[in-house]
């Protein structure tokens, strides 16, 4: 396990019990971290396509459990 999907799956065990698709949301975004930890797919040319995909389900897990945009995730959908 890389250091991204070790800190993802840290970050979703910090939400505690997930409900409804939300333990498919966490599965997905330990996929998409082990996939940029593996260097993003197609000699990285996916790394970019990789890390909002992660952004957005975090972002997904993160509001499920009452974030928003004021919480530690801030806004990770609309980088600046």
């Amino acid at each position: 396990m890389g250091p991204v999907e070790t800190a993802v799956r840290n970050d979703v065990k910090e939400l505690g019990e997930l409900m409804g698709m939300e333990p498919t949301l966490a599965e997905l975004a330990y996929r998409v971290a082990q996939e940029i930890d593996n260097g993003g797919g197609e000699e990285g040319r996916q790394m970019s396509s990789l890390s909002r995909e992660l952004r957005l389900t975090l972002q997904q897990l993160n509001d499920g459990h009452g974030g928003g945009a004021d919480d530690e995730f801030g806004n990770l959908a609309a980088p600046d």
